[in-house]
């Protein structure tokens, strides 16, 4: 028995007239992803990170060459506003992570490119990334992970932030 299983036996308990089960569930997520939350963001600080950086770098760097987007583009991907986006682009540049160049699209906008810098620590970070997801699914098999991919998108059907792209 678990926290969350307490809880549910309480409520069972006091309210025998509600169906607690999906607070279980909805418990039990929110309890992973604060959990996992924890152990990615240790894993962002080893590289000077943090989540908001990394995913930044990252939506550069899957981009592929030339590891450059407007900050329109970067404003759609990692879904937040363009404020946001200014402040996390001026901190990575700070750090010369990424640089502003023009944009050979529309010389009065600019794109944000990454570093030789940015790329070989967003290289190294989203390996250690990769890895640490692996090792917070270890106790899942394989057929585990594909059982619960596909409830978690069948239960986000419809619930997803739209981005300008959807």
């Amino acid at each position: 028995m678990d926290h969350v299983d307490r809880i549910i036996d309480q409520w069972t308990r006091e309210r025998p007239d509600l169906d607690a089960g999906p607070m279980a569930i909805i418990g039990r997520l929110g309890r992973l992803v604060r959990a996992f939350s924890r152990e990615m963001d240790a894993t962002f600080a080893r590289h000077g990170l943090n989540q908001a950086s990394f995913d930044l770098l990252a939506t550069l760097r899957r981009s592929g060459p030339p590891y450059a987007l407007s900050p329109g583009a970067l404003m759609d991907a990692t879904m937040v506003t363009s404020g946001t986006v200014t402040n996390r682009i001026d901190r990575l540049e700070r750090a010369g992570l990424v640089v502003r160049k023009p944009n050979p699209q529309d010389g009065r906008g600019f794109v944000v490119s990454l570093t030789p810098e940015g790329f070989h620590r967003i290289e190294a970070a989203v390996s250690d990334h990769v890895e640490t997801q692996a090792r917070l699914l270890a106790p899942l098999d394989t057929a585990d992970r594909t059982a619960l991919d596909a409830l978690l998108r069948k239960a986000g059907t419809g619930r997803e932030e739209p981005t300008k792209t959807d």
